[in-house]
């Protein structure tokens, strides 16, 4: 029998830069500052913040994810949508940047407008190829989960990633935690369709 338990984290709108970018944000030969790690191995949470625009309104102190990307993408909560101005911000995977918004970011020694790279991310579990087998699961492959509690709730469209760089773990956002009263360190339970 597969197993169907899984660790929920939850993350808040951060963003992750490219080296030029964050060279431009911060001047010239500036490195990335860990601040912790995170559960996926060789991600990191910096020091490092910055101020993320849209056309009505900017949220201040947006955390950088190391390490530089090979390209510039904010994930932002749905409900950013309103005070940025961005209705219609695209649902994506992480990385999946064709057709997203445009944005922009402020940094101590410069900005930056950028022509796309504003998402909403796709929430989604991450699956090392060994907890891929025990869970019967492949890459890309679409479940449920369901958590518990007093506000449970099943969570449709959650997309499987499986690869060599990942640990298990389920990513879901502070506003989908928040709907159904979880923090992150909750478990959920996978559905498969």
């Amino acid at each position: 029998m597969p197993e169907t338990r899984v660790l929920v984290n939850l993350s808040n709108r951060h963003i992750h830069v490219t080296k030029e970018d964050l060279e431009v944000l911060f001047g010239a030969g500036h490195k990335l500052t860990k601040t912790k790690d995170l559960i996926q191995p060789g991600q990191f949470a910096c020091e490092e913040c910055v101020t993320i625009k849209g056309p009505k309104g900017s949220f201040e102190n947006v955390r950088i994810l190391g390490p530089e990307r090979k390209e510039t993408q904010c994930e932002i909560l749905a409900s950013d949508v309103f005070k940025l101005g961005v209705p219609g911000c695209p649902t994506r995977e992480s990385g999946q940047l064709e057709g997203t918004f445009p944005f922009e970011i402020i940094g101590p020694a410069g900005s930056l407008k950028k022509a796309r790279g504003l998402i909403i991310a796709l929430r989604h579990i991450h699956f090392d190829p060994e907890a891929a087998r025990r869970y019967d699961v492949k890459d890309k492959q679409i479940v449920s989960l369901h958590v518990g509690g007093e506000r449970a709730a099943i969570f449709e469209n959650v997309v499987c990633r499986v690869g060599e760089n990942y640990a298990l773990e389920c990513h879901l956002d502070f506003d989908e935690g928040n709907a159904v009263g979880i923090g992150s360190g909750a478990y959920g339970t996978i559905i498969k369709r």
